[in-house]
This record gives structure tokens, C-alpha cells and sequence, in this order.
């Protein structure tokens, strides 16, 4: 562990402080074992073979396919490539449980069909001086990405699911950061929250931090704050953030897919919902950067230079919303924590803001996640039937899928992340109260961030969700980066 300035010792005690005590009666009672999910909330395959399908193979099943030269597109990151900032030197550790046995195939036909640059570890790739590398941690070992669930699982266990994360993960960031280096860190366990899958997860993570491997760490996974047995076994588990905070590591995570609707406990088929709304760990925590998500109304066929511009087709909130070139994901988590009050950087927000009371708001930023506009993937897949998924009522196969999640805006925020690192010459650490700080000047905020003022995260009619407002809501955050004015700004007040 480094040493802490003086400055950053009263703010990582001040963050420390929203940690809440609450007695055990204030805790929804769950079971010892709570699932844990990635956090893929769709996904449909598009086309078999190497070649990604057409945007009209896309809507003719309603959904908007981005390719990555549109996303980049999307959030304004051409120019920082023009100025050379692409996350080269910089290291983004992706955490997901079990891995995939292959991604390096995977990865290389991805990069190869949009062009992108090669890894140094991705399949057929020869190394060169000045190539990003691509690298894999596997923690107790790497169980096969075949692996099928047995009759009745909860899918807790469903090693294909975790391995469409990885592509996901492992695709998406490095299109938007094309020179930063991926470790893929791989837990061999996701079924039990303090037991085997969340705490083998933060010591991989602690790994990570102790020996200086990463800048930027990718969290696409989590769960109910209220789904665990006590708040108390929650905050054990959050050792690695602290160290993340005083090493200059920056963690973003997940903040959900199911709205302020979450669910309670398992092992059951069908776990019950929390009647009233929740939000998820670890996005929640102060330490970490939470990232929920939107429905994304732009060109999917943008090159990376194309100014944003907003295009008809579907989703269908895309053509309820015509004006707008992103609307609040229905199924994006957040709302307001039950575990840690208000940090300090949450007490100035944009006019207009949907107020944060005395606890921690969540997400802090977003980015695309409806699978309804979602990026295109590509993985390799056991013979059909032998994957554990299911596309519709078929197994899914190798080939392209059009997939959604917060699992999607997380590791493409972590890349930027890695970008700003890139212009700073180090990692930022905990950056929220930067992008706070940034959004507090009126002008600074027009700038820098797309503000999503339309949607509703009512995911279950059950559960009241939030409205988004202008500026901070609880859907989409501050909003979603203007990367090529954000970046710069955020290392300025870093």
C-alpha cells in the first residue's frame, strides 16, 4: 500500500464516514445463499459465422446493433484519438467469475471484423513493440466455459452465461480504449455472496491492488444491498475498495437490470422480490463509481469522427422519443442506498436535480445498456445444446449477439477511465468527486455531459422507480459523457 497526501487522508475519511450502522432489525431478513449474476439483463443472437450482421438483420428482430466506430461516435471520443489518447500504458482489470476458454479467439474475430487494433494474447496475433496486451488472472483455476447447469438451477452456476460476459466485457472496452491493456481476472465461484462468490471476487480484486496490476477495475456484476444476510457481512467485503482508493485504482460498477426492483434470496428457481425499492452492491458503495444505463437513439452505423446524430428505428423508446438521443433505461438500477448516507461530493448537484436526501444516490453516470440498442458481441459457443443457453426456444450458437446490461456501459466508462489515466500519467483513483465537482459549474456540465432527461425505471409496477429529470437522476446519473470534453475536465479537477 502507497502512502495517502494529506488531502486525499480527509477524504477517504470523510467517504468512510457514510458508512451507516444499523441495527440487525433494520435488515431484510435472506438466506446464506443469494445468487450473484452478471449483470446481462438480454441478449439475442443475430447471425452465425465470423462476419457481423447487417443493421437490417438488426431491426427486422426490433433492435438497434452499434457497431464500435458508433459508439465511439456516440460519446464524442474521436477527437481524444486524434490527440492520441487512446488509454495506451494503462491497464483495465475486468472481474467476472469462471472466464471463458475463448475469449482470445473471440476477441480476435471481434477486432478483425470492425478493424480494430490487435492484442498482443488474442489468438493468430504476433506481438510487436508498443502492442497492447491482452492477459488472463485465473484465481483457483479456470473451469470450462462448457460447463452446464443441472435440472432446477437457479443459473447461479452457468459458466456459458459468465463467458458471454466476458466477450462482452472484454470486446467492448477495448473499442473504446484500443490501446490499454486487459487483465481478465477469473473467479472460479459465483454462487453465495460472503461465502465463496463476492468475497472471492474482492480478494482477486485486493490481489489486483497489491501488486500494482491495474489502473482500472471493471466490476459487471452485483447484487441487492438488502439480499444480504446483514449489512454488516456486506461492509466486510469492501476491503479492496479501500485499498483501491489509497492506491490510485479506480473502480466503476454495475449498477443493475432490474430497476429499483431487486430480489431477495436464493437458492430458489424463481427468487422473491424486495416489495419496495432497492439498489445494488457493490454499485452503491461511495468508493466505487456506480454506471446505470440508457436506451441509445443514435446512428448504429456511425464512423468515429460522425457527429452524434439521432436516427429513427427501434427500440421502441427510441420511437416514443423522437427528440432524443438517449432516454433512461427502464431496467437501469437506482434509487438511494439503505447502507451508506450521503457522501460529501453528492451535496452539490446540477439545477434541477432530483434531490438526494441523507442517503448515497446511485448511479453516478451512465452510458448505453438496452439490449433494444445494444453492441454487437461475438463468442464461440459449445455445439448447439451443450451451452446451458437459450436463444428464444432454441440453444444459442457461435456467432454475433446483440446484447444489453449494465454490464455493457460499465467496462466502456472503465475504458475512458483508462483514457483520462492515459492524460493524467496515472491512475485518478476514486473519481467521483471530480465528476461532481465538474457538473457543479453550469457551463462545465452543458459541455461535458449528455443529460438524459426522459424515462422511467419502474421496472416492476409493483415497486415505484424514478423519473428522469434534468441533471442528477437516479437512472442515469450525472448523464452520459461528452468524452472528448469530459476527459480533459476530469483530470483538471482530479
Amino acid at each position: 500500500m502507497v502512502g495517502t497526501s494529506r488531502r486525499f487522508r480527509r477524504l477517504l475519511a470523510g467517504v468512510a464516514s457514510s458508512v451507516v450502522a444499523l441495527p440487525l432489525t433494520a435488515v431484510v431478513p435472506a438466506a446464506a445463499a443469494v445468487v450473484l449474476h452478471p449483470s446481462v439483463s438480454d441478449y439475442a443472437q443475430i447471425s452465425t459465422g465470423n462476419t457481423p450482421p447487417t443493421e437490417a438483420q438488426c431491426q427486422s428482430v426490433g433492435r438497434r446493433c452499434f457497431t464500435p466506430q458508433a459508439l465511439q461516435s456516440a460519446y464524442n471520443v474521436g477527437p481524444l484519438y486524434g490527440n492520441g489518447i487512446n488509454g495506451q500504458g494503462m491497464t483495465i482489470a475486468i472481474v467476472d467469475s469462471f472466464g471463458s476458454d475463448t475469449i482470445a479467439h473471440d476477441l480476435h474475430v471481434f477486432d478483425t471484423a470492425f478493424g480494430l487494433q490487435p492484442m498482443c494474447g488474442e489468438e493468430g496475433v504476433t506481438c510487436t513493440t508498443g502492442m497492447p496486451n491482452f492477459s488472463v488472472l485465473h484465481v483457483q483455476g479456470a473451469p470450462p466455459t462448457n460447463s452446464i447447469p443441472g435440472k432446477n438451477s437457479t443459473d447461479q452456476e452457468t459458466h456459458s452465461l459468465w463467458a458471454l460476459e466476458v466477450s462482452l466485457d472484454v470486446e467492448t472496452s477495448h473499442a473504446m480504449a484500443p490501446m490499454a491493456n486487459i487483465l481478465l481476472v477469473t473467479t472460479p465461484t459465483a454462487e453465495t455472496l460472503g461465502v465463496q462468490g463476492l468475497s472471492d471476487m474482492m480478494n482477486a480484486e485486493q490481489f489486483v491492488i497489491d501488486n500494482h496490476l491495474a489502473n482500472v477495475i471493471s466490476q459487471s456484476f452485483g447484487t441487492a444491498e438488502d439480499a444480504f444476510g446483514s449489512f454488516q457481512s456486506l461492509l466486510n467485503l469492501r476491503h479492496a475498495y479501500v485499498s483501491a482508493a489509497q492506491n490510485g485504482v479506480t473502480v466503476l460498477a454495475s449498477s443493475g437490470d432490474n430497476g429499483t426492483a431487486n430480489v431477495q434470496k436464493s437458492p430458489v428457481k424463481v427468487a422473491p422480490t424486495i416489495p419496495f425499492p432497492t439498489v445494488g452492491w457493490p454499485a452503491s458503495d461511495p468508493l466505487v463509481t456506480g454506471v446505470g444505463g440508457t436506451y441509445l437513439c443514435t446512428d448504429p452505423t456511425a464512423t468515429t469522427n460522425e457527429p452524434r446524430t439521432i436516427t429513427a428505428g427501434p427500440p421502441a423508446k427510441c420511437i416514443a422519443n423522437p427528440t432524443q438521443a438517449e432516454v433512461g433505461w427502464t431496467f437501469s438500477g437506482g434509487g438511494f442506498s439503505h447502507v451508506f448516507s450521503k457522501p460529501a461530493y453528492q451535496n452539490t448537484l446540477p439545477a434541477g436535480s432530483t434531490s438526494i436526501g441523507s442517503m448515497r444516490g446511485v448511479p453516478d453516470v451512465g452510458l448505453q445498456a438496452s439490449a433494444g440498442s445494444g453492441a454487437l458481441v461475438f463468442i464461440s459457443l459449445p455445439p448447439d445444446g451443450q451451452s446451458g443457453l437459450f436463444c428464444g426456444n432454441v440453444p444459442c450458437s457461435t456467432g454475433w449477439f446483440d446484447i444489453g446490461g449494465t454490464s455493457l456501459s460499465c467496462p466502456q466508462w472503465a475504458a475512458l477511465v483508462a483514457m483520462a489515466d492515459q492524460m493524467k500519467g496515472h491512475g485518478l483513483g476514486l473519481i467521483n468527486p471530480a465528476l461532481y465537482k465538474v457538473a457543479s459549474n453550469p457551463a462545465m456540465y452543458a459541455n461535458d455531459y449528455f443529460d438524459v432527461t426522459k424515462g422511467n425505471n419502474t421496472a416492476d409496477p409493483s415497486v415505484p422507480g424514478y423519473p428522469a429529470t434534468t441533471g442528477w437522476d437516479p437512472i442515469t446519473g450525472l448523464g452520459t459523457p461528452n468524452a472528448a470534453n469530459l476527459l480533459p475536465d476530469l483530470v483538471a479537477a482530479s
